[in-house]
């Protein structure tokens, strides 16, 4: 059978240990996979490459079937932007799969029968990292929540439920908040639902939600999100299953995949021979279904079950008077390999079937052209001051478009406001009127008024476009 060819990383901190006993379990299994390794990193972005990759690498990576990848360490605050979150967003890798599987009793856990699988909106959001610092003290970030990366996940969350034997998809926003951002995915959810009858559809406010996930993970089944909160709650979803160590995912797009486990580099853990390889496996088992070896994929997972039921544990998830033996990383790995073609008797074996790759053969929501019109402009201002001061320097300069109202982090201020309200040096002026933004931005630079942002307010089919209920006439 010809090979497939992979890209792999062994990451950072514990990587190189865990990916080298998951590589020895797919070589053992017989998988044929073709290895392609690649450097990518915290190593990488030491030696000169403010990304952590090598423009090389990129070639590597798309010109394989698949990318598994060990954990990578990611600089807090400075540093390189996240690798992770630039190759989805590079490779189109807009759907994150997270299983989380309970494993009781081998795994404590406070909910036996939990069988979740989250699937996080990839591409958009927070995470597209676009932030700003505009005045002294305020920093913005952008929300962004786009139509189409919205129908993408979202179909996929169905088509999933669908072909793997799911009874109900659930989404989780803010949008009784966040109107328009959260309020477009959770209406482009309503919609694509009404195509899948079959399939029981609910939606849930997020914060709500996210507690219902932690007390009683029993009643969901698929959940769908955006971005951050599908990053969160997927970490809770897995530790609630039992451990955070355990889950692996995958990262899903139209011309490529990336594997990996949802834990981190664990750098006080490296070269210790102790990290559970567990969660880089499971990410395997992903990749193998992913690349149509269905058949290595179940052999690999109920061998790993089986090694869990023999008692056969790392010291993260070690019971005394429990577990059998403790052992390394390594150890571990040849535990798995020894039970390969056998299944579990305690737990739940898996079965997978021939893998189908998933093909858009739906009809594609689609959305008929709005009429846009220019309704005005807010303009971001830095300002130290009281908002009557700020109002009577704006209004000195005799602009073409009529002021509406001063906010103050998303509080309208004037006019009347309230003088108990807490306010901050970046202030948002709302003009309406005909487009004349270049010359309001030239008076009011006369004035000593310097503009540090625009955004301008357009309506669609005469529903405005932007927020409006803050506003105070």
């Amino acid at each position: 059978m010809k090979k497939i060819p992979i890209a792999i990383a062994e990451g950072d901190g514990i990587g190189p240990e865990i990916m080298g006993a998951v590589k020895n379990i797919l070589e053992a299994s017989k998988a044929p996979l073709e290895y392609h390794p690649v450097e990518i990193g915290e190593q990488v972005y030491l030696a000169g490459h403010k990304a952590g990759i090598e423009p090389k690498t990129w070639e590597t990576i798309k010109n394989t079937k698949a990318f598994l990848k060990a954990p990578i360490t990611t600089p807090q605050g400075g540093g390189f932007k996240s690798l992770n979150v630039t190759i989805r967003t590079t490779l189109g890798l807009y759907a994150n799969l997270r299983p989380c599987v309970a494993y009781n009793p081998i795994v404590k856990t406070k909910h036996p029968g939990m069988d979740v699988v989250v699937v996080r909106e990839n591409e958009e959001d927070l995470y597209c990292g676009i932030e700003y610092r505009q005045t002294q003290n305020t920093n913005y970030a952008l929300k962004l929540i786009s139509r189409q990366g919205s129908k993408k996940i979202i179909r996929y969350a169905f088509e999933y439920a669908k072909k793997n034997g799911r009874k109900k998809v659930t989404c989780f926003t803010k949008d009784n908040i966040l109107k328009r951002t959260d309020g477009s995915f959770h209406d482009i959810f309503e919609r694509i639902a009404k195509e899948y009858p079959e399939i029981e559809n609910e939606h849930w406010i997020i914060d709500i939600g996210a507690a219902k996930l932690a007390d009683t993970p029993e009643i969901f089944d698929v959940v769908v999100m955006p971005n951050l909160y599908g990053d969160i709650l997927s970490d809770v979803a897995a530790q609630i299953a039992g451990s955070v160590g355990l889950a692996g995912s995958a990262n899903i797009g139209e011309f490529g995949a990336m594997f990996e486990a949802i834990h981190g580099s664990a750098p006080r853990r490296a070269g210790q021979n102790l990290a559970n390889p567990s969660g880089l496996l499971l990410a395997a088992v992903l990749m193998l279904n992913h690349v149509g070896l269905p058949k290595e994929a179940e052999t690999i997972h109920n061998a790993w079950l089986k090694t869990l039921e023999d008692g056969i544990h790392t010291y993260d998830i070690f019971k005394e008077g429990f577990s059998k033996e403790k052992v390394g990383t390594k150890e571990f790995g040849d535990a798995v390999i020894a039970r390969l073609g056998q299944k579990p008797t305690t737990l739940k074996a898996v079965s997978y079937e021939a893998a189908e790759k998933r093909k858009d053969t739906f009809t594609p929501l689609s959305f008929k052209a709005e009429k846009k019109t220019f309704d005005g402009v807010d303009l971001f201002f830095e300002f130290n001051g009281k908002p009557d001061e700020l109002a009577k320097q704006i209004e000195e300069a005799m602009l073409p478009m009529k002021l509406s109202n001063i906010f103050n982090r998303g509080v309208s201020v004037w006019p009347g406001g309230m003088a108990e309200t807490f306010l901050i040096d970046s202030w948002r002026c709302r003009f309406y009127g005909e487009n004349k933004i270049a010359e309001c931005i030239e008076k009011l630079a006369k004035e000593g008024l310097e503009v540090v942002k625009t955004e301008n307010l357009y309506s669609f089919d005469g529903e405005p476009g932007y927020t409006v209920s803050q506003e105070r006439q």
